[in-house]
């Protein structure tokens, strides 16, 4: 399970990206101060940081380098009501992964969080799926959800990846069977495709989590562990 550290000193909004991210899946604490945020640090590793910056006892970029500094591998996340190009460069300069102007969508913020940590597995070379709710390793073909195994056969397997490896395209009936044909002319029909489909939605569609969107007239579309 992802670790995220929220450094708000906006306790409103910092309480609420709390609980939306708990809610997706994630490992979340908070600070609203720079000294507690350090204090965290030293305690733990954080696979992201979000860094509001203006704090009352200090600024985001000086506790992104001290981060930095204890934890070279973890993404930054800046928050600020500054949106000029050039606080923007300076906090891409020391580090940042992503720049968010407030206000902002919370349901925006959720998928900015879940394509950077997708983004970092492939940077690392990982065949790995990994929204901080559904972990997939498609190489080791182990996957949980939540932290529980999620058992999937091959052929859901190669379902998963081709939708994880295509968020936020539509992808046809047609365009699925051609992709699910293997080397070996194995193919997968209509029928079996539409089966396979709704025992993967049975599986990971828990919670009020929604990963498969139909497109009616059209096919499916992996929208990636969004809350309904």
């Amino acid at each position: 399970m992802k670790k995220i550290l929220i450094v708000e000193d906006d306790t409103l909004l910092n309480k609420t990206l709390c609980y939306n991210l708990t809610i997706a899946g994630y490992a979340v604490d908070s600070a609203v101060t720079a000294v507690l945020a350090k204090r965290l640090f030293e305690k733990q590793e954080y696979d992201l940081a979000v860094l509001d910056i203006n704090l009352p006892d200090g600024n985001g970029s000086d506790l992104c380098r001290n981060i930095k500094k204890r934890s070279e591998n973890a993404a930054i996340i800046f928050l600020t009501a500054n949106d000029m190009e050039s606080d923007m460069i300076k906090g891409f300069e020391l580090g940042a992964d992503d720049y968010v102007t407030k206000p902002f969508s919370i349901s925006v913020f959720q998928r900015k969080a879940a394509a950077l940590f997708n983004r970092i597995t492939k940077q690392t070379g990982g065949d790995c799926y990994d929204d901080g709710n559904l972990f997939i390793d498609f190489s080791a073909m182990t996957a949980t959800l939540a932290g529980n195994p999620v058992v999937f056969t091959g052929a859901e397997y190669r379902t998963l990846k081709v939708f994880a490896k295509s968020p936020q395209i539509v992808l046809t009936r047609q365009v699925l069977l051609e992709k699910l044909w293997d080397i070996d002319e194995n193919f997968v029909d209509e029928h079996a495709l539409t089966s396979n489909i709704s025992r993967i939605r049975n599986k990971i569609e828990t919670n009020g989590f929604q990963y498969i969107k139909t497109v009616y007239g059209m096919g499916y579309m992996w929208i990636g562990g969004v809350k309904k």
